[in-house]
């Protein structure tokens, strides 16, 4: 079925619609409230931005998700779930209150950072919760699409309020002052998003908790040993490591490339002092880079009914090596916009297939400890690749030698990836997952 077929299909539901708009208006505030984090962390004249100080404000915004996503899920499966999403929108509007406030004051340095950091964690339980809310607003047999259209229209509204961010930012000026009044909207649309939460039932999203269960300080122990379990399941289910292998070294070479893209639209492309100039190029990478997100969204059923999921894996990875050697001895501005544009394809695309061999292939009972692995992988891996921006590029972002590593790096996943599928595949056919999904 095609994302338009995807979409006709979930939205019937009542509590289905409910849902996905309380995650549209959060994610769009989320748009709004991160591209005025870009604006003061990447594109401030008043600070010198070099690939460390990138690679630090990249570590601030993913920590959380690295940190807190795997005790989220504990406290998600003993809260109502609802709660959360009102609560954790309410808690997020407070808080960006207060980085408007610290940015309207000038306020920078530690004090900011640790500001951001909490709204983030916040922004941590919300995403989980959505997640594990979803089960409980469609049926079975359309939680697979759902899943695509709610975090497909997620990412794009998210790049929509990015948009509209940077014009509001460029309606209202330059400065802290413009950037702690658009952090404001967004607080306000966190609290639109807590409203339509709290429109739901409080019961409706679970959690269905059991009789017997184990204390919530006794669960949290038990996350490290959970995410230890998590890996040696991957490891004894191969199609799942290897799918997860291929990502994790995907989100590595995508971070390096959009550091040096932050850093090519601040100082290469435009005068560093020329603030606007640069958040417009940056506005636009992401632009098309959505684009190439929403058009996997559509082809990717279809390729893969043809190629399969790895090899629509190994064909995206292949164009996005082939995207950035282009860098190597050629980059504009117009360029790059394309290679944007290629390389979302290639991210969503991929990430889509892996997503779908991980629940295919591994056992329901593992599935939560899995999820939250391969979370912990896929943001650690742009952690690492900002340290290795930090060290490799240059202040303008411009580096030739690098562009070739990230070229050969995804030409060598893509190539290895196709080897070791094939081999899988002439061993044993992808094992069956059982589930234990409740259908309402």
């Amino acid at each position: 079925m095609s994302y338009a077929g995807d979409l006709r299909a979930v939205v019937r539901h009542r509590d289905f619609r409910r849902l996905f708009a309380t995650r549209l208006t959060s994610q769009a505030a989320d748009g709004g409230f991160q591209a005025a984090l870009a604006s003061l962390f990447f594109f401030s004249p008043e600070r010198q931005t070099s690939a460390g100080s990138v690679a630090a404000a990249f570590a601030v915004l993913l920590l959380p998700y690295s940190v807190v996503g795997p005790f989220a899920g504990v406290l998600l499966d003993r809260w109502r779930r609802r709660q959360i999403l009102v609560v954790a929108n309410l808690l997020r509007a407070a808080m960006v209150l207060g980085v408007a406030g610290l940015t309207f004051a000038d306020v920078v340095g530690v004090p900011l950072y640790v500001a951001v950091l909490a709204c983030l964690s916040v922004n941590r339980f919300f995403l989980a919760g959505l997640s594990a809310a979803l089960p409980h607003v469609v049926t079975r047999s359309e939680l697979v699409m759902a899943n695509s259209v709610s975090t497909t229209t997620g990412t794009i509204v998210a790049i929509t309020g990015g948009g509209i961010g940077f014009a509001l930012k460029r309606l209202l000026g330059s400065g802290s002052t413009a950037d702690a009044q658009v952090i404001v909207v967004a607080a306000v649309a966190y609290l639109l998003a807590a409203r339509l939460a709290a429109r739901m039932d409080k019961d409706l999203l679970g959690p269905d908790l059991a009789d017997a269960r184990p204390q919530t300080r006794e669960a949290v122990r038990h996350v490290v040993r959970g995410l230890t379990d998590g890996a040696r399941h991957v490891w004894s289910h191969r199609p799942a490591g290897h799918a997860l292998a291929a990502i994790g070294a995907h989100r590595f070479f995508y971070g390096v490339s959009t550091i040096s893209g932050i850093l090519l639209f601040r100082s290469y492309f435009n005068d560093p002092d020329d603030v606007d100039a640069g958040l417009a190029g940056l506005a636009g990478a992401f632009a098309a880079s959505g684009a190439g997100f929403l058009l996997a969204a559509v082809v990717t059923p279809v390729v893969t009914r043809r190629l399969g999921k790895q090899g629509w894996i190994t064909l995206c990875f292949a164009f996005a090596a082939a995207a950035e050697a282009v860098y190597v001895v050629w980059l504009t501005e117009w360029l790059l916009f394309v290679g944007a544009f290629v390389v979302g394809v290639a991210a969503q695309g991929s990430k889509i297939c892996v997503d779908t061999i991980v629940q295919e292939s591994v056992e329901d009972a593992f599935r939560g400890r899995v999820f939250s692995f391969y979370d912990v992988i896929f943001n650690i891996a742009f952690v690492s690749a900002a340290a290795f921006g930090a060290l490799a590029l240059p202040a303008d972002g411009y580096s030739p030698a690098v562009y070739a590593t990230i070229a050969v790096g995804y030409a060598v996943t893509s190539a290895t990836y196709a080897l070791v599928t094939r081999r899988l595949r002439t061993r044993a056919p992808l094992p069956a997952a059982t589930t234990t999904l409740r259908a309402r």
